[in-house]
């Protein structure tokens, strides 16, 4: 992370603040508010209570997410499907011993930026974090991403939300009787920032992964505390495990919906250690900023783009805007109701998050909600071709079934009169340059 992160700083992508800021409350403000203006990453070098500086809004845009894994942004699903699934064979040795790690030292949990973020928030909260964990039967790794309430330097609780790997690790350790171990990185290898978000198979180990995604190896150190291996490169690593059968009140936390999430029994976490990098980086997440939805976001579209495309023909691209259970498809239709099937198929490819999906024509522009809106308004006749699936659950979060049921729209052209429904075109509009016409355009 810290190379992407320098390389950004040199071209002057990154805004560096050296006034002192205060972590509560303070710190997540200024995150948002620069986000909003402008979509930079942020390097806070004088954090109130630490000797660490916060970096936040670094994955925050499709264009540097996309540059971290060498792709072009608009074209993101589908290299992204090709890289992800190439067989091991491509690398022999995804992951190998480190040669010469980098000096470590041994510190505190209160000695991190303990970072407030939403008014209510019942605790500072370590939001960045990337669990890496083995399933106790097979041994294979997965990396996820859990909120952690940070109570005192021996003891987080943290939010393992249901059928997460994680939370089955934890499930399986438990009726072991035995805790389940597992640490914490911020400041991870980049392409394991994308992995560890991204819908992956229970038995595949998303820094394998990561490793194909980049074109070389990670390179793996022993824990000090804990029988694991991390990424040598990770700017701080919290090791300790999860106690078997213990949930102790947690929150409130302001989530990535919008929405505060009320204090309920989650898991502890004990804190055996903490280790970071000589001059380390501390990576902060403002929940519900682009830098946490966007990751989200890519993955649930990659994974929709994926499985459609292996059932059905014509699948151009997909995203989900402007928030993660809104899917959009674009196809080049191939028969009368193609459509209709892409947003039945687009149910069983993504069955939690997929609470709306839009089907759009190619000359639609799938990254503009308004010329999606657009095609919705001027393409669709809602009494027919909109669909409406009741009582279908959806994400998993919702024991009041506000997201239950499913709404289908299908915004493309009308099949057999497409060519009442070409797009009027401006003929010389991109030859013009704005500065031959006017001053200082």
């Amino acid at each position: 992370m810290r190379d992407f992160v320098r390389k950004l700083q040199e071209r002057g992508d990154l805004l560096v603040v050296e006034r002192e800021i205060d972590p509560a409350h303070e710190l997540a403000a200024v995150t948002h508010l620069a986000q909003k203006k402008w979509a930079k990453p942020v390097m806070f070098t004088n954090v109130k209570g630490t000797r660490f500086p916060v970096v936040t809004n670094v994955y925050s845009t499709r264009e540097r997410l996309g540059e971290v894994i060498g792709i072009d942004a608009g074209d993101f699903c589908r290299q992204w499907s090709r890289l992800s699934s190439l067989g091991s064979a491509e690398m022999r040795e995804p992951l190998v011993p480190a040669n010469q790690p980098p000096g470590y030292d041994e510190v505190k949990l209160s000695d991190l930026p303990l970072i407030t973020y939403s008014d209510r928030d019942g605790a500072p909260y370590f939001t960045s974090a990337m669990f890496i964990a083995r399933d106790p039967d097979t041994g294979v790794a997965n990396l996820s991403y859990h909120r952690s309430m940070f109570i005192s330097d021996n003891e987080l609780r943290c939010r393992l939300a249901p059928r997460h790997h994680l939370t089955i690790y934890h499930e399986k350790a438990e009726k072991m009787g035995k805790p389940l171990e597992a640490a914490m990185l911020i400041g991870p290898p980049a392409h394991a920032f994308l992995t560890a978000a991204a819908p992956l198979a229970y038995d595949v180990d998303e820094l394998e992964v990561a490793a194909r995604l980049r074109g070389k190896p990670i390179e793996m150190r022993r824990c000090n505390h804990i029988d694991l291996e991390v990424p040598s490169e990770t700017e701080v690593v919290i090791e300790g495990r999860f106690l078997p059968n213990e949930r102790r009140p947690e929150g409130p936390f302001g989530e990535f919906m919008g929405y505060y999430v009320p204090v309920g029994p989650n898991a502890v976490f004990e804190v055996l250690g903490v280790t970071v990098r000589k001059d380390a980086i501390f990576h902060s997440i403002l929940c519900g900023s682009p830098e946490e939805v966007l990751t989200l976001e890519l993955s649930v579209s990659a994974n929709i783009y994926q499985r459609l495309s292996a059932a059905l023909p014509g699948i151009v691209n997909v995203t989900c805007q402007p928030f993660v259970n809104h899917a959009v498809v674009q196809i080049e239709p191939q028969f009368e109701g193609h459509a209709r099937q892409v947003m039945l198929a687009t149910i069983g490819a993504e069955p939690i998050w997929a609470k709306q999906i839009t089907v759009i024509d190619t000359d639609v522009d799938i990254y503009s909600m308004d010329d999606v809106q657009w095609a919705i308004l001027t393409r669709c006749r809602p009494d027919k071709d909109t669909m409406i699936i009741p009582e279908t659950p959806s994400f998993y979060r919702d024991e009041a079934k506000d997201h239950w049921g499913r709404l289908l729209v299908d915004a493309t052209k009308p099949w057999g009169r497409e060519e009442e429904f070409e797009r009027k075109r401006l003929r010389m509009v991109n030859d013009i340059r704005l500065s031959d016409w006017f001053a200082g355009a």
